[in-house]
């Protein structure tokens, strides 16, 4: 390639990753917002999320495009060619990020129209953590950092474990009170959508990983829930 086709080539693709970090600030302000939709009883703010959710799968196609057109018009090779694979890879988790969000926007409609109960609580905590693993997965995407995405990729026992103690909270109050079982199933489906988030959350780190290392990571995932996998590229459903 002459100079010029190369300065283009690079404008290329960092065009496209400033597409993959637009589409994870919006999937990573999706999900506060869920959470503080849940938190503070907010049914506007629960509302809104759903109905931009849909700007996330339009970025979603834009990064899917790019990339199919880089490859097919510039045929990259080694780390280029990680890149925009990688890129694929990490709109397709982000989308299935914004729609586990809405999901949780949608229960939120639902649970701010009953009576409270102590454990929306820890819900909160449970969804604080997620967010901060898809903040600091995103922070490791864009500074190139390796050993910060193989921290997130390495975390996701944390959220099984807050999630199989929220689910035994869930049933002891569920026995003790039945009124509370419709409300309690609600806040358990939320509850696993914030666990699903998780597994996405590690899937990018292995992504970033990858992208930067050139390898995948070696050993299996730290597990604390293992009755829910989340495989990269499968997409996750819209409960």
């Amino acid at each position: 390639m002459n100079s010029h086709t190369v300065k283009s080539f690079d404008a290329e693709l960092e065009n496209l990753a400033a597409k993959v970090a637009e589409m994870g600030g919006l999937a990573e302000a999706q999900l506060a917002a869920a959470i503080e939709a849940v938190q503070r009883r907010d049914l506007a703010l629960a509302e809104r999320i759903i109905d931009e959710d849909k700007r996330i799968d339009e970025l979603g196609h834009a990064v899917e495009a790019a990339a199919i057109r880089l490859m097919a018009l510039r045929q990259p090779v080694s780390s280029d060619l990680r890149e925009t694979l990688s890129a694929i890879k990490m709109s397709v988790e982000l989308e299935r990020i914004g729609d586990l969000a809405k999901n949780v926007a949608k229960r939120a409609l639902v649970l701010n129209r009953e009576e409270p109960i102590r454990l929306t609580q820890s819900v909160g905590r449970m969804g604080r953590q997620v967010l901060s693993q898809v903040t600091n997965v995103l922070n490791a995407y864009s500074q190139r950092d390796a050993q910060a995405a193989l921290a997130v990729r390495n975390s996701d026992s944390e959220v099984d474990e807050l999630y199989n103690s929220l689910f035994r909270e869930l049933v002891t109050y569920m026995m003790e009170d039945p009124r509370t079982i419709g409300l309690c199933a609600h806040l358990l489906f939320l509850a696993k959508n914030l666990e699903r988030i998780g597994d996405h959350a590690t899937n990018l780190g292995e992504i970033v990983y990858f992208l930067i290392i050139g390898e995948d990571v070696a050993g299996d995932r730290p597990k604390g829930d293992v009755t829910s996998t989340t495989n990269i590229g499968y997409p996750a459903s819209k409960t």
